[in-house]
């Protein structure tokens, strides 16, 4: 940690400004955490707060303290965190809400500030607008509510914007064990990608969790991404914000496909960071990677004694991207040995119950079923209620999959169809034992998966590109769009650009039937009945043009060697940079919602990878005796495009084509806009 962080978070002295009930509480949670050193109350009109004896003022502290909570209002708090300054203290939380996200009719909450901020100057300082941090590996604290966690001595750090989300997460009965639960407010000076970084530097924390609002700082997103991949510890996002509406001044289809939802994940498939959907989701993923770390693949092994478990194991990873192999010749012979003639050998295998309670025996199936080559084991165990049944039974599962991970050497979980039906107290013996304890089927399978996205090997990307707001943006013709992106490698249709019906009609003889006719002047050609295709002759040309209602015309020449047909898009995210979007083009853009996101800049790789990640990508590739297309030739398209973006940074809103006519030897971009303005330097 840096040292500003350090005396913050793993504090000998703690001093308390403010006299209220949320500073009262903040005592007695040192207290009941068993906080070694003092804890300094500070009130001006009180002598003892919570059975300590109070001073008067910072000045009057027996020495700097190294964490501070300051309870006072926001006014009262700029002049406290100035003295603590000025005194030496090593940091502070912040507690008062009404600075940058209050937006009053003065304006306040910026200017205050702005104001807290130069008060702080070099001493590190969460919030505010938040209820600081818990630290359970040393049993210190600034924290002003309940809380749920115990002490432990190794675990996975927490950080949060939402004060109440970590409250909750505190209260969890799953079994995860929490070094750190932090709330960063409103991020006015450390952000949660220093405060992360900090964390992680700790050799007790073993991954990282992440609650996220927003993320302000890119580049400092980027090096926890770097420290975090240096450091060996995983990092894990549960990012909220994915039914923000698109801006409503886009004029694209890539628009309303992408936005920041698109970004974030193109951010964390990036630089490495795993996404979840959910806090159960969040809770199981930090616990399993606590317990085996990232998985080395995606492939699994799942036992259970019903069929119907094995059944519900098979379904849930539909989605997931998890892999049950088959069985190889070795798994058969030993399972075979050890469970008899009557079992079905499958992946995942219902063992049925005959060999229950013998540990020997389902030892000895379990080991069979683990192959070298698998990343995780499962049993499916749910326990039963042990208020009203006895659980003697199901201990010889456990001492059987612990004898199988010893034996087998695979990373061994077991998975509890109901989250309520894996007791905290077995968690926490499984925990102890090297066992992934894991609540219920489908969180437990979506933990493996994330974990597995986890475990792959990356290299590091270059740094994204920057977002920068261009100002006066406008919408280039079509014609001037193509002409702009083939400077940069992309290849167009000939066309000319005409005035009158006449003179579209004497245009396409040049250029050679059949041609394409296009309205200018109009954003969505398609949907206003301004496209026409594959006219034939000149007076086919002319009629088509007179029933259009346009500034202009342009003539094409028409492609006809299409296998498919893709969507290439870029637009500026505000919060994450520039995002390339590839998907299913045509008419079929909003009916499929086929896409892939990257953020630029990314290489040829990352780009064909995108590609295979679309569900038409088989039609690329050439489906039911088709011919396929020249994927070079469509990388390059999409490159031609980055390109461009690249060359005119900071002056680009969006970039679109739509078609990108995709054919066995070439890939031509039947349609394109962009929007540009003058960069704002």
């Amino acid at each position: 940690m840096k040292p500003g962080l350090e005396r913050l978070f793993r504090p000998k002295t703690i001093a308390v400004v403010g006299g209220g009930a949320w500073c009262a509480n903040v005592i007695r949670k040192c207290r009941e955490i068993g906080f070694a050193g003092p804890v300094w109350p500070v009130h001006p009109g009180r002598a003892q707060i919570e059975g300590e004896t109070a001073f008067r003022d910072v000045a009057d502290l027996p020495g700097p303290p190294d964490a501070t909570f300051v309870g006072v209002n926001r006014h009262a708090t700029i002049d406290v965190v100035a003295a603590l300054r000025d005194r030496g203290a090593g940091g502070a939380v912040c507690f008062a809400a009404g600075f940058s996200e209050a937006r009053d009719e003065a304006e306040d909450g910026p200017r205050l500030q702005a104001q807290l901020m130069a008060a702080a100057g070099e001493m590190s300082i969460i919030g505010p607008n938040c209820y600081g941090f818990v630290n359970y590996l040393d049993g210190a604290l600034l924290w002003p509510d309940q809380h749920g966690g115990i002490r432990c001595d190794r675990g996975v750090a927490i950080v949060t914007q939402s004060s109440n989300i970590a409250i909750n997460i505190t209260m969890q009965r799953r079994g995860l064990p929490v070094a750190y639960v932090v709330t960063a407010g409103n991020q006015a000076q450390t952000g949660f990608a220093e405060i992360g970084e900090a964390l992680l530097a700790d050799p007790r924390a073993t991954a990282l969790g992440l609650h996220i609002e927003g993320i302000g700082d890119l580049r400092a997103f980027e090096r926890l991404a770097a420290a975090a991949r240096d450091l060996g510890k995983p990092i894990v996002a549960l990012k909220i914000g994915r039914s923000d509406q698109s801006r409503a001044a886009t004029v694209s289809h890539t628009a309303s496909l992408a936005g920041s939802d698109a970004g974030s994940r193109a951010l964390f498939e990036r630089i490495g960071v795993g996404q979840v959907e959910t806090i159960p989701e969040f809770i199981e993923t930090l616990k399993l990677l606590h317990v085996v770390g990232p998985l080395r693949s995606n492939r699994i092994a799942s036992l259970s004694c019903s069929g119907g478990e094995a059944s519900l194991m098979a379904d849930l990873t539909l989605d997931h991207g998890l892999v049950y192999p088959l069985l190889n010749d070795v798994q058969k012979t030993d399972l075979r040995a050890a469970l008899g003639p009557m079992v079905k050998l499958a992946n995942p295998l219902d063992y049925n119950t005959y060999i229950w309670p013998r540990i020997d025996a389902m030892t000895a199936a379990f080991t069979a079923m683990m192959d070298p080559s698998l990343a995780l084991g499962l049993v499916v165990l749910d326990f039963p209620r042990g208020d009203r049944c006895e659980t003697a039974d199901w201990d010889s599962v456990i001492a059987a999959v612990d004898q199988t991970r010893a034996a087998s050497g695979v990373p061994m979980g077991i998975v509890a169809s109901l989250a309520e039906n894996m007791p905290e107290r077995v968690a926490n013996r499984l925990l102890a034992m090297g066992i992934a304890p894991l609540s219920g089927m489908s969180e437990g399978l979506k933990a493996a998966a994330a974990a597995a996205r986890l475990g792959q090997k990356r290299v590091p990307a270059a740094s994204v590109l920057l977002p920068r707001t261009p100002r006066n943006a406008e919408v280039l013709t079509e014609a001037g769009a193509k002409a702009a992106l083939a400077v940069h490698g992309l290849w167009v249709p000939c066309s000319e650009q005409v005035a009158s019906p006449e003179a579209a009609a004497e245009a396409a003889a040049r250029i050679g039937f059949p041609v394409v006719l296009k309205g200018e002047g109009i954003a969505h050609k398609t949907e206003a009945g301004a496209v026409a295709l594959n006219l034939a002759d000149a007076a086919s040309v002319r009629k088509a043009a007179g029933a259009m209602t346009a500034e202009g015309f342009l003539v094409e020449e028409m492609v006809t060697d299409t296998a498919a047909e893709l969507l290439v898009g870029v637009v500026l995210d505000p919060a994450h940079g520039y995002v390339l979007t590839l998907g299913a083009g045509g008419i079929m853009t909003e009916l499929m919602a086929d896409t892939a996101s990257l953020l630029i800049p990314a290489d040829a790789d990352a780009v064909a990878g995108a590609l295979r990640r679309l569900r038409i990508f088989p039609l690329l590739e050439g489906y039911r005796g088709k011919p396929g297309v020249d994927i070079s030739a469509v990388v390059q398209a999409i490159m031609a495009v980055q390109a461009y973006v690249i060359a005119h940074h900071g002056q680009i809103e969006e970039v679109e084509i739509n078609p990108l006519l995709c054919g066995p030897a070439r890939a031509v971009a039947a349609d394109a806009l962009i929007r540009i303005g003058e960069a704002d330097d």
